[in-house]
């Protein structure tokens, strides 16, 4: 009897050790995925007649180039950035394209993230000559006001705020509670200003001139950006209104910081118009096994995107520590 314990003990044992196996990082022969590849980008037809087509391609949420996580932090579709870049490839090769909106939804984000999705909309425009359309939906703020600058034309619901022009350093100072724990910094370092921005001690006075000038140079080209394609904006106005308060639909209209206020249909209208088409289908580009069927589907799925501060990780502004420069609206 005993020994027909040990050998059922035994056989258990080597069940356990060979899945062990099976599932170590160093086993060559198995390979389990538990994400599905990213598929190409397929085309849908959400409404309109006619071989031209109108590409609406979406920027929702907080714009960085972080990718999207899903359940249990696996990984999801490609950044923002990599997609608008792979979306605005795939128009360019497709000769009915006659027009691009940008349906933005965001509160702006990373300073560099807003910045190349500006260039890509920008050598899009200049290598294909289509006209590009934005439609500003509840929010465009910050870096979603800096890619809809980029646009021929700017359109804004009734109810959009936009603006926040400028920049915010992201920064946290845990000095008094690590006191108050008993822990205490000692940091090494070469320089003097090596570890400036660190969350474990007070910011100096001379370390916060040296970000201050660093956001500055952020701000002006910000600036700068709007100035180029806002001309009607005088260099004065636009400094009046780029000290980071927001703005209604019909206030940004009476400053120029937009061009009309409608809706997603009336943007589609008026790419139209700039295009110089009487009719034309609407498409859009997502990944296979996705479902959409009109102009306000949603690109990610729910719990991606999304513009609640609240379900955004900490670690997307604040990476371990690192201050975090912003063409954000964050409250």
């Amino acid at each position: 009897m005993k020994t027909a314990k040990n050998n059922r003990f035994l056989i258990i044992s080597i069940c356990i050790f060979s899945l062990c196996l099976l599932f170590s990082s160093g086993c060559s022969f198995i390979s389990v995925s538990l994400v599905p590849p990213v598929a190409p980008l397929k085309e849908t037809a959400i409404m309109g007649k006619g071989k031209d087509k109108i590409l609406v391609v979406d920027i929702s949420g907080i714009i960085s180039e972080e990718e999207k996580r899903g359940i249990a932090g696996l990984s999801g579709e490609p950044d923002m950035v990599a997609r608008i870049k792979e979306e605005l490839k795939k128009a360019a090769k497709d000769k009915r394209i006659k027009a691009v909106i940008l349906r933005i939804n965001s509160p702006g984000g990373t300073v560099t993230a807003s910045d190349m999705i500006y260039h890509e909309i920008e050598q899009f425009k200049k290598n294909t000559g289509t006209k590009v359309v934005a439609c500003i939906m509840d929010l465009g703020a910050s870096g979603g006001y800096y890619i809809a600058v980029s646009a021929d034309k700017i359109i804004a619901h009734p109810t959009t705020v936009t603006g926040s022009i400028g920049v915010i350093m992201l920064n946290l100072n845990l000095e008094g509670l690590l006191q108050k724990v008993g822990i205490k910094d000692t940091t090494i370092k070469s320089g003097e200003h090596k570890d400036m921005g660190s969350p474990l001690r007070t910011m100096t006075d001379e370390e916060r001139k040296i970000f201050q000038g660093v956001m500055d140079n952020m701000y002006e080209r910000f600036l700068s950006v709007i100035a180029e394609n806002r001309k009607e904006l005088t260099p004065e106005k636009l400094k009046s209104l780029a000290d980071g308060r927001i703005y209604t639909a019909r206030q940004a209209l009476e400053y120029g910081l937009i061009d009309q206020i409608g809706y997603l249909d009336e943007a589609i209208e008026l790419a139209k118009k700039e295009s110089g088409l009487t009719k034309a289908r609407v498409v859009i580009y997502h990944r296979p096994g996705t479902y959409k069927n009109n102009i306000y589907s949603q690109l990610s799925s729910p719990g991606f995107g999304t513009i609640n501060l609240l379900n955004i990780d900490l670690k997307t502004f604040v990476r371990s520590g690192t201050p975090s420069f912003m063409y954000l609206w964050a409250p």
